[in-house]
């Protein structure tokens, strides 16, 4: 890929992320004014129904206190007027007794009169109790008088009959008492002198009896009289009616009268709405202070708002505060940020409607904190997306590298294939002169470079299979217990020729007491050859290699340090990248794969220990190789 098109790509991708972005941070922006219109809404119902609860409070203690009023008022007027009837009720008692005083006046002036008559009419009549009537009255034989009276009288000059005395005395044979009785055989019933009716205490019989005597004959006779004479029972009787039906028309206006009461105070609804409408009533005693707070919690709850707020009162047409529970208000009272205000009373025209305020200085963290889920997804997609694009940079910077780096391989597998196959063609060559063919230590010669060259090509093959073995985890290593020390100086004895090439100066500290290790011998070997091999060609001048090893209690260290050209820090953590392969500067002759060290870290890794490089720029480069000793 040209180092243009990922510039171009990579630029396209940067401003599609920088897009979602922008959309991100606008869809959040608009996500928050919505809430925040919300809100807003939710606190001005708020505070309209706070409003409206006001407004109905102080009109529901208008009237409460008027039906207080009109309560008391109506039961002094109800006591009133059970008074009133209990006094009419007196009064017609009074008035009944009176009426009944009268009529037994009448009743007696009657029998005075009849009385009279009587007396003109009979000679000497006298009043006779009912029982001595009775004895009078009653005939045992049909022949015989159950009673005597003996009527002993004179006569004056003038014709006057006078003295008169009369006896009765029971018959012996008859049914009356006899003398151990109430009544003596002999007695006087009356004297002669004649008594008159009054209203004297005791009740007057229905009947009156008379005992008198026939004007014609002067023989005994009863005479009777009824107590009230049947003209003025009627007439009596009609006076009670008259005065019943008066008693109950009044009793019945007097009842009237209380509906008619209770009628017209269904009008205190108006008194109340013009006592409401009084421009002298103070705002402070139609706004109720200690419920207000109340009020504004429970309205705000019901709107799921659980957010501390501050709120203040004051009157519209001046700059006074009536009533304040405020902590973060303005300096100036006026409106802040976050602040809400709504007229108490608004539909009075000539007095003060009142303003509440309320304000919320928390109101973005109740915002943000309902948004959390949009934000956190919002940020969650934004991650995702910077992490894939940031990978995918990563990914197609890599790829161009390992493009790089393949084609440097293939190049330099190129020249190192290419190298032994020109020589075993001119080796080949050399065979076919006839010269040659005859001279036996040329051939032999030129035999020994043919097959030597045919190693070093079996051996680049080789590795490379290795390596793709080892990426397909193809490769099983053999364990067998090596000895390490023993191993170092065997590589190093092979690698004589080449070390003594460059003058190479090999210092051998070889301290561990416990070197043995489980391993595959072959590719520890190679492990080993590869590291002092860079150590030599990575040498500017005559290579310094120092080769160490040391024990603790669990593992084995091997140390191999150059004095060479060393590595920059970025190239240090590069250094195991398979086809890596570390620029050279003014060395030419510096052959290889880029290989190696992959091959080295795989192996090491395969073995259960691990490889690190310590490198500085011109002053050399030490790697440590840690494994883990045999237990065995």
């Amino acid at each position: 890929m040209k180092k243009r098109i990922l510039w171009i790509i990579t630029t396209l991708m940067t401003a599609a992320l920088l897009g979602v972005f922008v959309m991100q941070l606008y869809y959040i922006r608009e996500a928050y004014n919505l809430k925040s219109q919300l809100f807003e809404q939710n606190v001005n119902e708020a505070l309209n129904d706070v409003a409206s609860k006001v407004q109905k409070r102080y009109a529901a203690n208008h009237i409460t206190k008027k039906d207080y009023e009109l309560r008391k008022e109506r039961e002094r007027a109800v006591r009133d007027k059970a008074q009133e009837i209990v006094d009419y009720k007196e009064r017609f008692r009074a008035e009944e007794a009176q009426r009944k005083l009268r009529q037994q006046e009448r009743i007696i002036a009657d029998l005075n009169m009849r009385d009279s008559l009587i007396r003109v009419s009979f000679p000497m009549p006298k009043l006779i109790p009912e029982d001595v009537f009775q004895q009078i009255t009653y005939i045992n034989n049909k022949s015989e008088s159950s009673m005597q009276v003996q009527v002993d009288y004179g006569v004056d000059q003038e014709g006057n009959i006078i003295d008169v005395n009369q006896t009765i005395t029971a018959n012996k044979t008859g049914t009356f008492p006899s003398k151990t009785s109430a009544y003596p055989q002999k007695t006087t019933i009356f004297s002669k002198k004649t008594t008159t009716f009054s209203l004297a205490p005791g009740k007057l019989p229905d009947s009156i009896r008379y005992l008198a005597y026939n004007p014609k004959n002067l023989t005994p006779i009863t005479i009777t009289m009824e107590q009230v004479t049947d003209k003025l029972a009627r007439g009596f009787k009609r006076e009670d009616q008259l005065a019943e039906q008066r008693y109950k028309l009044g009793l019945e206006a007097l009842m009237e009268d209380t509906v008619v009461l209770e009628n017209n105070s269904l009008n205190y609804l108006e008194d109340v709405a013009k006592e409401m409408r009084q421009a002298s009533v103070p705002i402070e005693q139609r706004i109720p202070k200690d419920n207000l707070d109340t009020l504004i919690k429970r309205e705000l709850l019901n709107r799921n708002i659980n957010l501390d707020y501050d709120f203040w009162l004051k009157l519209a047409t001046k700059d006074s505060l009536l009533y304040s529970q405020a902590a973060h208000q303005t300096a100036d009272g006026g409106l802040g940020k976050n602040v809400y205000k709504i007229p108490l009373f608004g539909n009075d025209i000539f007095r003060d409607p009142g303003l509440l305020f309320i304000s919320f200085p928390n109101k973005n963290s109740l915002i943000l904190g309902n948004m959390w889920a949009t934000m956190a997804s919002s940020a969650g997609l934004l991650l995702v997306l910077v992490f894939i694009f940031a990978y995918t940079i990563y990914a197609i910077i890599r790829q161009k590298k390992i493009s790089e780096m393949k084609t440097d391989f293939i190049n330099n597998m190129t020249h190192e294939f290419k190298t032994p196959v020109a020589t075993i063609m001119i080796a080949s060559e050399a065979l076919k002169d006839p010269e040659i063919v005859e001279d036996r230590k040329r051939i032999s010669r030129l035999a020994g470079i043919i097959y030597d060259e045919n190693v070093r090509l079996g051996n680049h093959i080789e590795r490379v299979l290795s390596i793709a073995r080892l990426e397909k985890k193809e490769l099983k290593l053999e364990q067998e217990e090596l000895n390490v020390n023993d191993l170092i100086l065997v590589v190093t004895d092979s690698m004589d020729l080449q070390l003594q090439k460059k003058n190479a100066i090999v210092d051998l500290q070889l301290n561990a007491v416990n070197p043995v290790i489980s391993g595959d011998e072959l590719h520890f070997s190679n492990v080993i050859y590869n590291l002092i091999d860079n150590a030599n060609k990575y040498s500017a001048g005559i290579p310094k290699i120092t080769i160490s090893t040391r024990n603790t209690a669990r593992h084995l260290y091997i140390e191999i340090a150059d004095e060479g050209i060393g590595m920059t820090r970025d190239q240090t953590r590069r250094i195991f990248d398979q086809f890596y392969r570390v620029p050279t500067g003014n060395l030419h002759d510096v052959k290889g794969f880029g290989l190696g060290l992959n091959y080295v870290q795989d192996i090491i890794n395969q073995m259960g220990g691990t490889i690190k490089v310590n490198s500085e720029k011109d002053k050399g480069t030490k790697f440590e190789i840690s494994l883990p000793l045999n237990q065995n």
